[in-house]
């Protein structure tokens, strides 16, 4: 016979049966086009390839607009009015430059809730990130970047920075509009012009974007949009003209650019994959540890390069720990990304979707254990569920590859030492997090991780003078704040 309930439990479990949320489903129009041109001399123009492609909505799997496929002449047009802008724009005045940034924050401002909704459609987030992150610092990064067009003088006291020409630029799909101002507004602030190539999945808000540009009446031919896939990335790369390549992305497409343009004499930045550790220690503060996990990894579904995906937790704490990361995870709601209620939305893409089921499945067939919430998902479109694997060990895959989704393995350690070779022990070296009550063990752990960006008692917290970028095979350059600057502009 089974154990009756006691009363409390019942009460619990009559609550959690009763207590829903109303769905809350975001109403702002996206205006999103049935067809995108090509954006090449501050004009949309048809492609030369006469080529469109399909983009699909992962929150639902249908089809959401058409996108020009760019080919190697469009390239070649599109590098031959960056360099026809540049030598008016490089001679402008900072101050001018600035205004011009700074319009285009404004206008992103002005315009942030249809862009929020847009990106959420193209690229399945949650509205709420793309709505509360995602446009607040993309602006933000506009804002600072027109701050530095006229201090240019400040940045390397001593010595004259001078834009090194035009730019090409290819931006990755789990960030499509913060990306695009991440690496457009220091390049331009330094006088550079631009020939970009959002990621084929998600060129909506890049294309939108480019009308902002026409708003605030940039010089045509300053930036220039081309888009399509790999073929389309390797004109921009390859083209002659660039001075510079600045690329997001996979680490394996990152090592192809590097051996393409190795003895070009052009400028590179990588900033690529990652396998990041968050270490918590047995002092830390648990519960806003637990939450700290939960951003880290399942931020954006998991797409993102610095997630959080290894857990390092102590030996010693390491079983309550993980029984409140099931506690929280079980709350998380997984469903449709234009309700602001949703915490973790759709997969970017099908393709992308077989490749979270791969690894998970080399996970449990590795002998790690598989923890996964109860939740319903849509039928349509897109979906994988909050998942955390315990008894983890380091020659697993699930523990040595980028998963770029939902998924948290989880590993222990006794000492510090132990926990900085088992976080060290990795290809990647773009960013950790450190979970402890002590300032000394904090500064300790950041001298001794081989990461680019360490957080303490925080994660993705990110701001546009601060400098990002990785070590070994995350990556070189870095993306914000002064450094950011140096990487789009010669010394004299």
């Amino acid at each position: 016979m089974p154990a009756r309930k006691s009363k409390s439990q019942a009460r619990e479990l009559l609550f959690g049966d009763l207590w829903e949320f109303d769905p809350a489903p975001e109403s702002a129009p996206a205006h999103i086009d049935e067809r995108y041109r090509l954006f090449i001399n501050g004009k949309y123009v048809a492609p030369k390839s006469r080529k469109y492609f399909d983009t699909i909505s992962p929150r639902n799997g249908r089809k959401l607009s058409e996108i020009a496929e760019a080919n190697e002449a469009d390239v070649d047009a599109a590098y031959s009015a960056a360099a026809k802008a540049f030598p008016k724009w490089s001679a402008l005045p900072g101050k001018e430059r600035g205004k011009y940034l700074f319009r285009i924050a404004r206008l992103l401002q002005d315009r942030s809730r249809e862009f929020a909704v847009a990106e959420t459609l193209d690229g399945g987030k949650p509205i709420k990130e793309s709505r509360d992150f995602d446009l607040p610092m993309a602006a933000a990064h506009f804002f600072y970047h027109a701050g530095w067009a006229d201090k240019l003088d400040f940045v390397a006291p001593g010595r004259t920075l001078k834009p090194l020409g035009v730019v090409g630029q290819v931006i990755p799909w789990n960030f499509p509009l913060l990306m695009l101002a991440w690496k457009l507004a220091p390049a331009l602030a330094t006088g550079n012009t631009v020939v970009i190539k959002p990621a084929e999945t998600t060129s909506v808000t890049a294309l939108k974007f480019a009308s902002i540009l026409q708003d605030a009446g940039l010089p045509p031919g300053v930036v220039n949009f081309v888009t399509g896939a790999g073929e389309t990335g390797a004109a921009v790369v390859n083209h002659p003209t660039a001075a510079k390549i600045a690329f997001t992305g996979s680490t394996g497409v990152g090592k192809l650019i590097q051996r393409s343009l190795a003895g070009t004499g052009k400028r590179l930045t990588l900033e690529l994959g990652g396998k990041a550790a968050n270490i918590v220690f047995e002092d830390a503060p648990i519960d806003q540890a637990v939450e700290g996990i939960i951003n880290g990894i399942f931020f954006n579904q998991g797409h993102v390069c610095c997630a959080g995906s290894r857990l390092l937790v102590q030996e010693n704490i390491a079983t309550d720990f993980i029984a409140r990361l099931k506690r929280r995870l079980a709350v998380l709601r997984v469903g449709d990304p234009l309700d602001k209620n949703t915490d973790v939305g759709a997969i970017n893409s099908k393709e992308q979707l077989g490749k979270i089921r791969e690894l998970v499945d080399a996970g449990i067939a590795q002998g790690a254990e598989i923890h996964q919430p109860s939740c319903k998902l849509p039928r349509k479109g897109f979906y994988f569920p909050p998942t955390l694997f315990t008894g983890v060990s380091q020659s697993q895959r699930i523990a040595r590859e980028e998963i770029f989704g939902p998924v948290l393995s989880v590993l222990t350690f006794r000492t510090p030492d132990e926990a900085v070779e088992k976080a060290n022990n990795t290809c990647y070296g773009l960013s950790a997090g450190v979970w402890t009550d002590k300032g000394s063990r904090i500064l300790n752990m950041a001298s001794s991780l081989k990461a680019g960006v360490v957080w303490a008692n925080t994660y993705n917290k990110f701001d546009p003078s601060s400098p990002f970028g990785g070590y070994k095979e995350s990556g070189f350059g870095r993306e914000g704040g002064k450094h950011g600057l140096l990487d789009y502009a010669q010394l004299d």
